[in-house]
């Protein structure tokens, strides 16, 4: 009886499953995204969602900006992310995402014009991602269908500079728009609206700043020179790899629809504070309201206890209109002239190109104060204390604190070059929960410890069990 039974429902399974896949197939999902609807959509989900993770997470690392409230993170406990601080499942979305448009360049040749642009994204992305991770999974990621579920975390070096990484691609994305002789335009490019020409001026300024991230332990000063020399990186305000914000809905900045409580929990930091006095620089009218109560522009000390601490938001400056009320005037930043230029000047600084440092330090400025749509006062660099190698200062120092200004809407940024250089001078933050240390890591997730123990526990092993303290490779 067991036997026929057994048999019966054989049988039946089989006769149920004739069919089966066409009969749960969805006839109005897509099977073949169109290459320009993912070049699209790429573009804009990495550049809005690193924009509002930057400003609510990257901004308290870097210290622009204080929580005052629900701040663990702002207090450097960074596995108890709050508004934010969970940047890793938007690298790997859009990652996937962008492998799929690249993997299209490669096999369908209408789709040939997307593999240089591809790879520049590509680039783009897993920098942003080690450098605030450090070793992450690369090299096996989005091997799924290979049978590769648990993916190995490739080293920060290797991804800097191994076969396929990110200077590689960069390279090879400049040979792949050079090769490329077809008659199809680039579609769905939000960024330079299809001109190529653009898209290897970006591959050029991620060279170099790729290059000024490893510094201190390659070799980097000939490849500058020769980039350098060629001239062709982001070097004007209409090359910038940005775009627009609008001021009303769908398309605002994120910040723009957060309820009245969860945008008044970030005010000026007490770093940003001194250093705005610092060089009497009027972009604080632009990055920042004057306190309420006092009309003053006042910081304060990043990382509040806040179950101690009593704290009246009043008293001190919120974030601008540009954030909230007029973000048709922000822009979602990927790469900038200003940025370029800044990061040249330290090449020449550091003797890595023949280049007059002051030349480029001041072009950089004007850019940034034009970028923020900030008139930039005439003693500012003539007497002001943003005077090239005024009163003995260091002009390193000068070129990273001017860049950390400017990049406030790109606050992780600013956290990875204090990593690399120690200016500006950060601060201890009030009560710290990582015993007065400035991480210079962000933790894996938790996630990943469920989903890929085994290469997890590689990973957590070689950075003293995932701790924010373990430097990066390419720190000094």
């Amino acid at each position: 009886m067991k036997n026929i039974l057994y048999l019966t429902l054989i049988s039946l399974f089989l006769s149920c499953n004739d069919g089966f896949e066409e009969i749960n197939t969805n006839p109005n999902a897509p099977v073949n995204v169109q290459p320009e609807f993912l070049l699209r959509q790429v573009l804009y989900n990495y550049g809005e969602q690193m924009s509002y993770e930057g400003f609510v997470a990257g901004n308290l690392l870097g210290q622009y900006f204080t929580a005052v409230d629900f701040n663990l993170f702002d207090r450097h406990s960074l596995l108890e992310p709050q508004f934010g601080g969970s940047p890793w499942p938007i690298f790997y979305k859009n990652l996937r995402d962008n492998q799929i448009l690249l993997d299209k360049a490669r096999t369908e040749p209408a789709a040939k014009v997307y593999e240089g642009p591809a790879l520049i994204i590509k680039a783009h992305i897993a920098a942003a991602l080690t450098d605030i991770f450090g070793d992450v999974p690369y090299s096996e990621a989005f091997s799924g269908r290979s049978g590769v579920i648990t993916p190995k975390y490739d080293a920060q070096e290797d991804i800097y500079t191994g076969e396929g990484g990110i200077i590689d691609n960069l390279n090879k994305a400049i040979m792949a728009i050079d090769a490329y002789k077809g008659s199809i335009p680039l579609s769905g490019d939000i960024i330079f609206n299809g001109d190529l020409s653009k898209w290897k001026r970006w591959a050029n300024s991620l060279k170099i700043k790729a290059l000024m991230r490893i510094h201190s332990k390659e070799n980097v000063a000939s490849e500058l020179q020769s980039i350098y020399n060629q001239g062709l990186y982001i070097s004007s305000a209409n090359q910038n790899a940005v775009f627009s914000f609008t001021t009303g809905a769908p398309n605002n900045f994120r910040m723009a629809t957060a309820r009245v409580g969860d945008f008044n929990i970030y005010i000026m930091s007490e770093t940003m504070q001194e250093i705005l006095e610092k060089y009497q620089d009027p972009r604080a009218q632009t990055f920042f309201r004057p306190a309420s109560n006092t009309g003053q522009f006042k910081g304060l000390l990043n990382g509040p206890d806040a179950s101690k601490t009593s704290i009246t938001v009043g008293n001190y400056s919120l974030a601008g209109t540009v954030f909230r009320e007029n973000t048709g005037a922000l822009q979602a930043n990927l790469m900038t002239s200003w940025e370029t230029l800044f990061f040249l000047a330290e090449a020449a600084q550091r003797g890595y190109i023949s280049a007059d440092a002051k030349s480029l330090y001041e072009s950089a400025v004007n850019q940034a104060f034009a970028y923020w749509k900030t008139p930039l006062p005439a003693e500012y660099l003539s007497t002001g204390k943003a005077t090239w190698g005024i009163d003995g200062t260091d002009p390193i120092e000068q070129i990273c604190t001017q860049k950390w200004l400017a990049n406030i809407i790109n606050g992780y940024e600013g956290w990875i070059d204090y990593k690399r250089t120690g200016y500006p001078e950060l601060k201890n933050v009030a009560a710290s929960l990582n015993n007065n240390l400035i991480p210079v890591r962000m933790p894996y997730p938790p996630d990943e410890q469920a989903l890929n123990a085994e290469q997890y526990g590689k990973a957590a092993g070689s950075t003293n069990n995932n701790s924010v303290n373990a430097k990066l490779w390419w720190m000094p």
